[in-house]
């Protein structure tokens, strides 16, 4: 696939530069395709055109919540249309199993389009409110305004969508700026937009490298940032909007803990087990990547983890017996290749894995990884690798359990595996993240998803999305 233009204000135009980004398969480093890297010149033409379609007279934020909903739903129906192709692009670029792909990247955003429609039929944005000491108020919710939506690259169509389905339902304008990495399944994403025939300017799309996101996210045109991807870019981030006093959502990295009570049955949820900690091969923000195991249980609990990665199937993302695909770079292998190394440098027992496949000369593959007897303290217990490697530590007793899993600069997710849910939700709610799953993990596109300290600012998902891109005015009256 060869993009040769930009979408900007509904309709595919000419880059300002020459440069392009080039996409190859993560699965066997041959090439797939490019497209224009955009430059200072085309983020002013798309803020521009989002700003237009957000302030003019009877634009995209004065249509009727009603009418917004049934352009929400038309772009759900168009994206249902092409999921096949949207699951296969993606998986090609970034190695996300097929399976996985299928699952989030082609389903995903349709359900959250009219999740967020349904939540903006009929909608009020006035509530009139008895006032202390006298009269009452109006309180109003509008639309922020132009959104800049800076994406990632390991879920690019979910996430955005996260972002995209609530600003269209509370009335704002987006210029999206998606990850180099995955730059081809946003001409997909353009072609829907034309299908579903949403007003020109509402959602604009300019991909390119970190240049052409911290320009847009410091541009004046902007009124609140959306990002998602990693700590220290979201930080930088942080600052320029502190700067400009401007409204930041960030959802950042994560360290999740697996916390394993001694009443678990990890063999009836042995998949689920590897759907939350090993899923789109371990690159993904909420994995549950470090497992504290009871000492009562410890070596039952390594060796089935053991057996877990063993087993897993490693191969070419897009034959649906995978499930542990390439990472999405070379760089990125590499990157994890020197976790591993630090691993085994700092003492843990390596179970399996810490290679490369054997017959998998092509592409960026690691094998999963399993350490063993690892200081909660230590690198690989600490850092997000982003990849298909996984630590276990012991605990004794729930408060040490509770302890380890707080002592993270992280707090984006979380599971407990237990047979009583009770006791599980008690242990739940002393982890100090945002999210937790009891014997599994997926987040819930009804309620908040977002991460504390390290992991973020801000909620995405449920209502609490919505107001993420709205703002109160209060009118008093006597």
């Amino acid at each position: 696939m060869k993009v040769n233009h930009l979408f900007i204000g509904g309709k595919w135009t000419a880059p300002a530069g020459s440069d392009t980004i080039t996409v190859t398969s993560a699965s066997t480093g041959e090439y797939l395709g490019s497209a224009p890297a955009g430059v200072e010149r085309d983020i002013d033409r798309a803020v521009r055109a989002a700003r237009s379609a957000f302030d003019a007279p009877g634009g995209w934020p004065a249509w009727e919540p009603e009418r917004r909903a049934a352009a929400l739903v038309r772009l759900a129906d168009a994206l249902d249309a092409g999921r096949e192709a949207m699951a296969g692009t993606v998986s090609a670029q970034n190695g996300m199993p097929i399976s996985t792909a299928e699952s989030f990247e082609g389903a995903v955003p349709a359900l959250l389009l009219r999740y967020y429609a349904g939540l903006a039929a009929g909608a009020s944005g006035e509530e009139r409110r008895v006032g202390l000491p006298r009269g009452s108020t109006v309180v109003r919710r509008e639309p922020v305004g132009v959104v800049a939506a800076v994406m990632t690259w390991n879920f690019p169509q979910t996430m955005a969508f996260f972002k995209i389905a609530p600003a269209l339902a509370a009335g704002c304008t987006l210029v999206l700026k998606p990850a180099p990495q995955t730059v081809l399944d946003p001409a997909l994403l353009a072609d829907a937009i034309g299908t579903a025939g949403l007003p020109e300017g509402v959602i604009n799309i300019v991909p390119g490298g970190p240049e052409a996101g911290a320009y847009l996210v410091s541009h004046p045109g902007v009124d609140k940032v959306s990002f998602t991807g990693s700590t220290a870019a979201g930080r930088r981030i942080a600052a320029a909007c502190a700067a400009l006093l401007r409204p930041v959502t960030l959802e950042l990295g994560g360290k999740s803990a697996a916390v394993v009570l001694d009443d678990a049955d990890l063999d009836a949820h042995t998949d689920q087990l590897f759907m939350a900690s090993l899923v789109n091969n371990g690159q993904t923000c909420f994995a549950s990547t470090r497992i504290l195991a009871p000492r009562s249980r410890y070596p039952e609990i390594v060796e089935l983890c053991t057996a877990m990665a063993r087993g897993a199937v490693v191969g070419d993302a897009l034959d649906h017996a995978t499930q542990i695909g390439p990472l999405v770079s070379a760089r990125q292998r590499d990157r994890v290749e020197g976790y591993i190394r630090k691993g085994l440098s700092e003492g843990a027992r390596l179970t399996t894995g810490g290679g490369r496949p054997a017959g998998l000369d092509r592409g960026w593959f690691v094998e999963p990884t399993i350490f063993a007897d690892v200081d909660n303290a230590s690198t690989v217990a600490q850092e997000e690798i982003f990849g298909p490697v996984l630590t276990i530590t012991p605990y004794e007793g729930e408060d040490e359990a509770v302890r380890l899993a707080n002592d993270s600069a992280y707090g984006l997710a979380g599971t407990v595996w237990t047979s009583d849910l009770d006791r599980g939700a008690r242990l739940a709610r002393r982890i100090r993240t945002g999210t937790v799953g009891l014997n599994g993990y997926l987040p819930d596109v009804t309620s908040p998803y977002g991460g504390r300290k390290a992991s973020g600012l801000g909620r995405e998902l449920g209502p609490e999305g919505l107001q993420a891109y709205q703002e109160f005015q209060s009118i008093y009256c006597p």
